[in-house]
């Protein structure tokens, strides 16, 4: 498997990190064993900061968030990348080289947060070397806190995982194929890495505990790195998932009162500094691997992008339904790939550059995960679910609603979290077809709305499974 293979990111440098902050560029290094890395701090804090750099890859934040709203109703895929239209289409098979991407890019960011949770729990503050004596007097907090990062982010790599290679918790109660849990970091025996896949149930039951581990080993604010909200966040989001609602509820309402983060007034919280971010993968102008998924599939040509992705009729409708949404302004009119008048999303908009930040955890989710859990779990937990969404609405300049339904939460879910890979999972966790005019093929529970695991992946690993109908 490719990740077997990949070089260990490093950094010579310490990095300062504060709100405001980019991901200094990180160079590789392949011929360092990990008793050279965990015996300098310095290399230390640059293997923990190489977990982010594997993020930035386009195939793991980048692809499955487009994926996601155009096998859905909110996005028209009109480029011409076979890969793409194969899975537009639910016609991708096991040699996709975009799936392919996509999985083994998952398993990079898995391996590079098994390096610090396997190696540096066991390295005490004598066995380090150390530039600043500050970093020397802290290191036993600093240890703690690059663990409950990784664990984070394995977290967020298995999650992004389960969600587009199998079926969701809604279809069999949890007790299908989910993803090979990975614990071990490669150091030549790749038996530990031939793992089969467990059950979807087991797969969130693994998140979960990483989760746990993040949110108690972080802090509440942790700059433009996961901090113990972001784990909560996330937490919220996975029980949202598997319809724990108390448990959603909750985690989303501790994200709510956290200090530091809070619904922003206005949408001009899109790539600035603002307390509606919970986590970024922070992406910089010369750092294209990242950005480019969105920036150059979401802009039209005029903009230097390729004109592959812009709203589908459908979402125009869903937002002409109340015209003076101001989040329908965040959006133009210009061509598309095809040469057709299209409309296109302003969340990305680098187009030259690539240098947009896509959220991953925000704080509008945080509002409508407990406005929907409260609601189906008949709680009121934090507040009611006609506030929570009447406090979205009200920031998107529209008149409150008098009473709410589940109907009126998944429209504004959809409508405040386009373009931000959530839409696919709102119609599949509600049984709800990803494109009704396809028919069964997009129905909850078909075979083609998962995608096939890699070639690659199922003649590297005789334990792996295969989807059906792949």
């Amino acid at each position: 498997m490719k990740y077997l293979n990949k070089i260990i990111l490093l950094a010579m440098a310490f990095v300062t990190w504060n709100c405001d902050d980019k991901i200094d560029e990180i160079s590789p290094e392949n011929d360092l064993s990990a008793d050279v890395i965990f015996s300098n701090f310095s290399t230390i804090e640059a293997t923990t900061v190489g977990i982010y750099s594997g993020m930035q890859d386009g195939d793991f934040i980048g692809q499955p968030e487009m994926i996601a709203d155009f096998m859905a109703d909110n996005v028209n895929f009109v480029g011409s990348f076979t890969t793409l239209q194969d899975i537009r289409d639910f016609d991708a098979n096991a040699t996709n080289n975009t799936i392919n991407g996509m999985w083994f890019d998952i398993f990079d960011v898995i391996r590079d947060a098994n390096n610090i949770i396997v190696n540096l729990p066991g390295v005490n503050q004598e066995d380090v070397s150390f530039v600043s004596t500050e970093n020397s007097t802290n290191f036993e907090s600093l240890r703690t806190q690059f663990i409950g990062e990784a664990h984070f982010s394995r977290a967020l790599a298995t999650f992004q995982g389960v969600n587009l290679f199998a079926q969701p918790f809604q279809v069999a109660g949890g007790s299908n194929p989910g993803m090979p849990l990975v614990t071990e970091f490669f150091e030549g025996d790749v038996t530990a890495f031939q793992q089969p896949r467990a059950t979807v149930n087991d797969t969130h039951s693994f998140i979960e505990s990483d989760l746990i581990v993040a949110m108690n080993s972080l802090p509440e604010t942790n700059g433009i790195r996961p901090s113990s909200t972001s784990a909560k966040a996330l937490l919220s989001r996975l029980y949202l998932y598997r319809e724990q609602w108390n448990d959603a509820a909750n985690m989303a309402n501790e994200v709510i009162n956290t200090t530091g983060f809070s619904l922003a007034p206005d949408y001009s919280f899109y790539n600035n500094s603002s307390t509606e971010h919970i986590f970024r993968v922070i992406n910089q102008a010369d750092d294209g691997a990242f950005g480019n998924n969105f920036d150059t599939f979401y802009n039209p040509t005029s903009n230097n992008g390729r004109g592959d992705l812009a709203f589908s009729e459908d979402l125009i409708s869903a937002f002409e339904e109340e015209p003076d949404d101001l989040r329908f302004e965040l959006s133009f009119v210009d061509v598309d790939a095809g040469d057709n008048e299209a409309r296109f999303t302003t969340k990305y908009p680098f187009g030259a550059t690539n240098e947009s930040d896509p959220n991953v955890l925000r704080m509008g989710e945080m509002y409508l995960n407990r406005a929907e859990a409260n609601l189906r779990g008949g709680t009121n937990i934090g507040d009611t679910p006609l506030n929570d969404v009447n406090a979205i609405r009200e920031r998107a300049g529209l008149d409150p609603l008098t009473t709410v339904t589940l109907d009126d939460i998944l429209v504004e879910r959809r409508k405040e979290l386009a373009f931000e890979g959530h839409r696919r999972m709102d119609l599949l966790r509600n049984d709800l077809n990803l494109k009704p005019d396809n028919g069964a093929i997009s129905a909850p529970g078909s075979d083609k709305v998962i995608l096939p695991l890699p070639t690659d992946e199922l003649n590297g690993n005789p334990n792996a499974t295969q989807n059906p109908s792949y």
